[in-house]
């Protein structure tokens, strides 16, 4: 034991005295223009060095430095600025003075990958033909990465393209390895800060590198991310995932295949691509087996302030902060900036506390025109097709949209949109809308439009039409009514010719029928003042008990019945005396000209005659 512990501490010995010998011998700095020609013979980038390199020997031999940056050829700014950079290196090259570098750190780094830190030709620089599919030799291929390892600390990341928004990408963590056949595992975190928004992103990947820079692929594992803040809901959006990527060079295109991502509670997988240029060109095409929008969407914050919440979701929230940019940017602007083919298709969809399934749709975008020519579901038994288009192509931006509904449950639209309507019943319509902004709220404002209504075994709680009137007509006559203790109006088909206009919703020809009544009528909704004020003509087909004459005048008779008020708190006026006391007038005459018929030649006949004419 004690011969092992002394070869041990010799060892140790022998160790110290040769790394302090070789500190002593080798000096780093004997390295800097090696390290500054080998990095622009490779890459044509300029390395710069600020301060002496010096050793560090524990518990890895290094070489550090003071302030980096690296330049890319006629660049205006540097495309990496590091605080200080760290070199692990091989023990035995240093014995012959060679320098082999196993690991680059860098710490308190700047990343900027902007126009301004990209390489820029020389104006005598001979320009490519456009198109050129010639084979990449070896000096063409610009910076090529023969380190084998790569660590960022607590680093930033300034990115980008053309004169779109930067984005700026904080708290970087990476490690990277690379092997001899220019395959590499990446690990990376950071955090994105934007608009009041945060994102958290980390994930792991295995990088296929061969083929750089003609393409570069990866398979992402491990993905993890995190969105808080800004108008997203209380809790965040959070999700994991993996996807497969590949970058193409010569075409600028990035494909995406096997994405497989979760958020929150929803799931989609799918396929796409992007290709880069002045306008970038999407192409997507995704499946979600459940896609809930109420945990993913916004509130929607009325024109008052005041924060609409859809059913389902969190109630008693305060709404976010506005963020204002300064600037009077149009609604979907960003829609001008990319065309985009989307296709989708989804096993359930919840939105707004309404459920749907086998839902599909198709969106393309052509630079600010977003035509939909499908977007079609199912909801309970009824089914839903929302054809449109959006065209922000102007100052203002103008949607048009063509609702289709079959056999839809109206009470679930009624309740989801916050409309304090106690209407149930199955609805079948066809419209043709149009407005500035996709929203309920510049619905109820600002849309004009027309539709065809069927409303099939309807129920309106709180008002029972006939009970309404056979109670006015039993107090002023001697007509009585069977008991009825139903608090609604019940139809068997409704129908109505309806037209929007800036939030006054006016409703024409309106015709309803049942076993008990039937209806006619017009009348008016206000959205905005949430009011109403409709007039029907009413007709009771069933229920009375008395005078058999009466009763027939009154199944053939239209009562006249006007609602009107707040929602909340509806009035009625009907006007049954007035049918009743006409029907009394009528009655008399129809006797008097029965006695004068049949007193043709009496004087007194003669002047009830006169008299009746006058009448």
């Amino acid at each position: 034991m004690r011969r092992a512990l002394t070869t041990l501490m010799i060892l140790l010995v022998v160790l110290v005295a040769g790394l302090s010998a070789l500190v002593l011998l080798v000096n780093p700095n004997d390295f800097r223009a090696y390290m500054v020609s080998q990095v622009e013979a490779r890459s044509g980038y300029q390395l710069q060095l600020d301060g002496p390199l010096r050793w560090h020997v524990w518990p890895q031999l290094s070489i550090l430095s003071g302030r980096v940056t690296l330049t890319a050829p006629g660049a205006e700014m540097p495309v990496v600025k590091a605080d200080n950079m760290r070199l692990d290196v091989n023990l035995w090259p240093l014995l012959s003075h060679q320098l082999q570098v196993k690991q680059v750190m860098l710490k308190g780094a700047v990343i900027q990958l902007t126009p301004q830190s990209e390489a820029a030709q020389g104006k005598s620089a001979p320009v490519a033909p456009h198109g050129n599919s010639l084979p990449l030799v070896e000096s063409d291929r610009g910076w090529s990465w023969d380190i084998s390892r790569l660590q960022v600390a607590d680093s930033l990341l300034v990115f980008q393209r053309a004169n779109d928004e930067p984005v700026t990408v904080r708290d970087i963590r990476l490690q990277m390895e690379q092997d001899a056949q220019d395959q590499a595992t990446l690990d990376f975190s950071g955090r994105i800060n934007r608009n009041q928004r945060d994102l958290t992103l980390s994930f792991s990947a295995k990088v296929d590198a061969r083929d750089y820079p003609r393409n570069l692929s990866a398979a992402i594992d491990k993905l993890q991310w995190q969105l808080q803040g800004g108008d997203t809901p209380p809790k965040g959006i959070s999700g994991a995932g993996t996807l497969q990527a590949q970058w193409q060079t010569a075409t600028q295109r990035l494909t995406l295949n096997d994405i497989s991502l979760s958020a929150n509670d929803s799931a989609v997988t799918g396929k796409g691509s992007v290709t880069f240029g002045l306008q970038p060109a999407w192409a997507l095409d995704v499946q979600f087996d459940n896609l809930n929008l109420d945990n993913l969407l916004p509130s929607e914050v009325t024109q008052s302030g005041d924060a609409v919440t859809p059913q389902g979701q969190e109630q008693n929230r305060l709404p976010r902060p506005v963020i204002s940019s300064g600037a009077d940017i149009p609604p979907y602007n960003a829609l001008r900036g990319f065309t985009a083919q989307i296709g989708i298709t989804a096993k359930n969809v919840r939105w707004r506390g309404m459920q749907f399934v086998d839902v599909s749709g198709q969106f393309n975008n052509n630079a600010g025109f977003l035509a939909i020519p499908t977007l079609r579901g199912k909801m309970g038994s009824g089914q839903i097709s929302l054809p449109g288009t959006l065209d922000v192509r102007g100052k203002q931006a103008h949607a048009e949209f063509q609702p289709r509904l079959e056999g839809v449950e109206i009470g679930n639209i009624l309740k989801a949109f916050n409309y304090p309507i106690a209407l149930t019943g199955s609805l079948t319509m066809a419209g043709d809308f149009s407005g500035p902004d996709i929203n309920a709220e510049s619905f109820r404002r600002d849309w004009q439009g027309e539709a065809h209504v069927d409303l099939k075994d309807s129920r309106t709680e709180g008002l029972n039409f006939q009970q309404l009137v056979q109670q006015a007509v039993a107090r002023s006559s001697d007509v009585h009514a069977k008991d009825n203790f139903d608090n609604a109006t019940r139809l068997d088909n409704f129908s109505a010719e309806l037209s929007l206009d800036n939030g006054l919703m006016t409703f024409s020809d309106m015709q309803g029928n049942s076993s008990l009544l039937a209806l006619s009528g017009e009348g008016e909704m206000d959205l905005v003042q949430k009011q109403a004020d409709m007039r029907f003509n009413v007709r009771v087909l069933e229920g009375w008990e008395g005078d058999s004459a009466l009763i027939d005048f009154l199944k053939a008779t239209p009562i006249p019945l006007r609602i009107y008020g707040k929602w909340l708190a509806l009035n009625y006026s009907l006007q049954v005396d007035q049918v009743l006391r006409k029907h009394l007038q009528d009655e008399a005459k129809r006797r008097l000209n029965d006695w004068v018929e049949r007193n043709k030649d009496s004087q007194n006949s003669k002047d009830l005659k006169k008299l009746l004419k006058k009448m």
